[in-house]
Order: C-alpha cells, then sequence, then structure tokens
C-alpha cells in the first residue's frame, strides 16, 4: 500500500476516488471545501472524467447525486452542517426513495464555529432520515470507510451520511491507500419508478420497507468492524467515544494504555447491545463525543442514569470543540500546558481585504442612507458579512444563505422604508433568485445589491455559477431595465454609485444594482497565471 501525508478532507475524497466514483457534487462550505478542490485536480479524476464541477447550492448537489445514483453509479455530496439544511427535501426523501448506485452524503459540522451561524451536529439528521450513518475516528479511517460506506450503500440500497468535524477535515496524518483503484460502476437500469416515484401510495410502501430495516442497520452496528468494544482492568470506569472524540481518549493514555474498557463507536444507529454491555460491566461511563450530546441523550433515555457523565453533567463543555486537555481534565488527568499563553500580539480581527469592491460599495451605501431616518440594511452570507464591523457597520441582520431578499421584502411589507438587501454573486445564486422573484411579483419596495466579485470569495475563489448572467437572471425574473444598474465599484467611480443607490432606493418598487468588480485574491492569482505564462 501506498502511504501519503493528507488533510482528513483529502482522505475522504482520494477514498472515494479509490472506490470507484463516478461523481463529487458540492457547494464550497468550510471545513467540507478541499473534498472536492482535491477531486478536482487528482489525476485518476480526470483520466475517469469523474463529475466535480460545483454545484449551484446544496440541495442541487443532492439531486444531482440522487439521479447519477438512479443510474447505478457511485456518488459523493459534500456540504459544511448548514448545508444539509438547504438539501434537507431531498435529503430526507432519499431514504424513501433509496438508491441504486452507492451514494454518501459528507457533512463536515463546525463545533466552536470557526466559520457558521451555528454549531449543529448532523448525527440528527440520519436518525431523523433513517439511514445509516458513520463518523471517523482518524484520516485512516476516514479513507478506508469511504469504500466501505459505499458497498453498503449498496447493500443496503439507502445512502449513508458520513459526518466529520473541524480538526478531522483540517488536520493531516500518514494514510496507507490502496494500490489499485476499484473501476468504476457501469450504467444500469436497476432503479424502479415506483420506489422513486413518491406518491403516497408508493411512500407508505417504503416507509414501512425501511422502518422494517432498522433492526438489521442496529445489528450491523453492533457487528461492524468501526464500532469496537475494548476491554479494561479497571471496571470502574467505561469510556463511550464518537469520532475524533475516541482520538482524543487514546491520546490521553499514550504509552501507557487505557487502563478502562473503552467502546468505539463509528457506525450507527447507536448499536444498544454494546451500549448495554459497557453500563453493565462498569460503575460510572464517561460519554466523549464531539457535538451535541446526541449518544448521551440516547443512553440517558429518560431517567437521569446518574453514572453517566458526559456533556449535560457538564463533565465535558456543552458548547465548542473537544480539546485532548478537555478529554484529559474529564478522566481526572492533568492536562498538558504544550504551549505558554500568548500575550503579546495584538488581536487581529477579520476584515475585508485592502482594495476589496465590498469597501466601496458599503462606503457609497453608508454615505447615501445618512440621508435617511431608520434605514435597515440586510446582509447575507459571504466575504461582506464583514460589513458589520467596524469601520463600515452596514448592515443589520445575516441569518442564512439568501435570506437578505427576502428579509428585505418582508421588512418592507411591514412598512419599513428604505430597506435594502446586500447579498454576494454566489449567495444570489445558490438561494436568492427565488426572492428576489418574489419581491418582483409583488413589485416590494426594495433596494437589492449583489455585490460581484466574480468568484466564491468566503471559500478560497471557487467559480460562482452566475457570473456574466446575472442581468439576463434578472431580466429572466421579470426586473424591468429601467432599474437594473451595473457599476463598477471603485473610489473614482463614487458619485456614479451613490446617485445609483439614491435613485434606486427613491424607486417605490423593486429595484437591483450590481457592484461588479473581481475579487482583489483571484485577480492577484489570475494575474500570477498570465504572468507565468509569458515567460
Amino acid at each position: 500500500m501506498k502511504k501519503q501525508l493528507l488533510l482528513g478532507d483529502e482522505a475522504i475524497a482520494l477514498g472515494a476516488l479509490h472506490a470507484g466514483l463516478s461523481g463529487v457534487y458540492a457547494y464550497p462550505g468550510t471545513p467540507s471545501t478541499e473534498i472536492t478542490e482535491f477531486i478536482q485536480g487528482n489525476a485518476l479524476a480526470k483520466e475517469r472524467g469523474v463529475h466535480c464541477r460545483w454545484s449551484t447550492n446544496e440541495k442541487t448537489a443532492m439531486e444531482a447525486a440522487l439521479g447519477m445514483s438512479f443510474m447505478g453509479k457511485r456518488a459523493l455530496v459534500c456540504m459544511k452542517h448548514v448545508g444539509l439544511n438547504v438539501c434537507a427535501d431531498p435529503f430526507v426523501n432519499s431514504g424513501m426513495t433509496g438508491v441504486n448506485g452507492g451514494l454518501v452524503v459528507l457533512v463536515a459540522d463546525d463545533p466552536s464555529m470557526h466559520s457558521s451561524q451555528d454549531e449543529q451536529d448532523s448525527r440528527f439528521y440520519g436518525k431523523f432520515a433513517l439511514i445509516p450513518t458513520f463518523e471517523p475516528s482518524c484520516q485512516q479511517e476516514a479513507y478506508d470507510m469511504m469504500a466501505f460506506a459505499f458497498d453498503y450503500s449498496e447493500q443496503q440500497q439507502l445512502p449513508v451520511l458520513m459526518r466529520v468535524t473541524t480538526r478531522m477535515a483540517h488536520s493531516r496524518a500518514v494514510v496507507a491507500c490502496a494500490d489499485e483503484p476499484r473501476q468504476q460502476n457501469e450504467l444500469n437500469y436497476r432503479a424502479e419508478a415506483r420506489n422513486w416515484v413518491l406518491l403516497p401510495a408508493n411512500a407508505r410502501k417504503r416507509n414501512d420497507i425501511v422502518t422494517a430495516q432498522q433492526a438489521q442497520l442496529e445489528q450491523d452496528a453492533a457487528a461492524s468492524p468501526y464500532n469496537i468494544y475494548k476491554d479494561g482492568a479497571n471496571k470502574q470506569l467505561g469510556i463511550l467515544a464518537s469520532g475524533i472524540g475516541y482520538n482524543y481518549v487514546m491520546e490521553a493514555f499514550a504509552g501507557e494504555g487505557c487502563p478502562f474498557p473503552v467502546l468505539k463507536i463509528s457506525q450507527y444507529p447507536l448499536p444498544k447491545q454494546l451500549v448495554r454491555q459497557l453500563m453493565a460491566d462498569c460503575q460510572e461511563v464517561l460519554i466523549v463525543e464531539e457535538g451535541q450530546p446526541f449518544i448521551e441523550d440516547m443512553v440517558r433515555g429518560v431517567s437521569d442514569a446518574p453514572n453517566v457523565h458526559g456533556k449535560l453533567d457538564g463533565t465535558l463543555p456543552r458548547t465548542g470543540e473537544l480539546t485532548p486537555d478537555l478529554v484529559k481534565q474529564a478522566l481526572g488527568e492533568q492536562p498538558e500546558q504544550c504551549f505558554d499563553p500568548c500575550t503579546d500580539v495584538a488581536p487581529r480581527p477579520p476584515a475585508l481585504c485592502q482594495g476589496c469592491g465590498h469597501r466601496d460599495v458599503y462606503a457609497a451605501l453608508n454615505e447615501v442612507l445618512r440621508e435617511y431616518d431608520n434605514p435597515r440594511v440586510f446582509g447575507d452570507i459571504g466575504c461582506y458579512t464583514l460589513g458589520f464591523l467596524p469601520p463600515f457597520r452596514a448592515i443589520h441582520s445575516c441569518v442564512d444563505m439568501g435570506a437578505s431578499i427576502t428579509m428585505a421584502k418582508g421588512a418592507a411589507d411591514a412598512g419599513q422604508w428604505p430597506a435594502v438587501a446586500v447579498i454576494g454573486d454566489s449567495t444570489f445564486t445558490h438561494s436568492g433568485m427565488t426572492g428576489l422573484l418574489d419581491a418582483i411579483n409583488e413589485n416590494a419596495d426594495i433596494t437589492v445589491i449583489i455585490s460581484d466579485n466574480l468568484t466564491t470569495g468566503m471559500t478560497g475563489g471557487q467559480d460562482s455559477a452566475g457570473t456574466n448572467k446575472f442581468e439576463a437572471i434578472c431580466r429572466g425574473l421579470g426586473l424591468i431595465d429601467e432599474h437594473l444598474r451595473v457599476v463598477v465599484p471603485l473610489p473614482k467611480n463614487m458619485p456614479e454609485i451613490t446617485q445609483a443607490i439614491r435613485d434606486e432606493i427613491n424607486y417605490h418598487g423593486t429595484s437591483v444594482i450590481i457592484p461588479r468588480r473581481e475579487c482583489m485574491q483571484t485577480l492577484q492569482r489570475h494575474l500570477k497565471q498570465k504572468k507565468a505564462e509569458k515567460k
């Protein structure tokens, strides 16, 4: 076997390619982005023609992957945890349709909210949708588990949810990889319409089948090579650890071995048989899991279970990431202070890049809005969310992808004026277009600013699905040309930009302004590429 030093995300990507992947479908979102980027740059993926272009949003990604599975091929869907909310409709229904070719839905959760709005735990979605869930504890397991998950998906004819967290996605380890990748599946026509057409009569039958499968899925979890019960001599404490939490437990006892029984969980449904064995063997049980107390809730059931410890009794923190030191403290061990706390470095809060076009947009917007009483600006998800911070303090809300336009419309419906929405180019095509259609249909009194930097800037400069199409999209949705304005956000153009904003605010209907200038980061990369090509 060949050994490679890989990020967790890269191990997942390579594992999927070596398992015979035919297509990856994703919308960029930290900490999942590197999976698709790795496949896009991989020689095997290019040789095999693996689909790897970015999707417009997570819902379209999930549905396209279902289409590939329908035809018998293996497909991977990648997203961050809040993206699973966007594709919840097809995701939950995929448990009812089942699959033909193997389908793995990879979700990267972000405890501590490094780049997210919440600390959502995606394991709840797997339980809710009645589909098996996998949670690797290390990079090697992440690689190996992809082939296992695709095989298991086809065996059970169900999609598989695979959940990782930030540290697993973004830390590196040596991974032993297969010498020969599996061939892709052949196209086949075994998908049966009565399973995939979810009319109530069909769906009721599928619901009975999927519900009846749960007992087998739990048996499989109990026998899984990824769910391991390791006995220990000291029965005063038993440890139940899942995902990267298991890694931290092993690190706490590095070099001397864990004296306590340990139950490692990496495949769900929760294998109750193994949990009962641990509970019977040990006087106390510590549950170590990253995210919400998903396992702990099930283990405690409806009783207080005073011998069970974890997040609910404060033994481990309820919010934020786990760390090896937190696990050591929970085990009564002294945490290691590897580094002295740094006190002489000035804090550096995030800020828009110098020269960024969003800066000029906010400068112009603030200048104009000073002329009005109680203006409200509804923001969205992207680099430009930083417009909330000094020196701009330009937006009043940022809830989820696409919410700026619909919230501005709702505010206008309530009587607010002026109501302005600021949304980025990639976010607009992700989930802003439908909101604009609602606004246009009612001629809502809002001004929409689509701040177009020609890329998906927040996640590193991936292609944006609507580049060079925004005027056509707005016209297609019914916006009249008279109130569709395009400007170039530069300081020298400030009089033109401010006048455009002022004019469209004073027009009591739906209008769109598109400030367009390339992201400084991608511009620098493109200039370097051109310079290299000339040599």
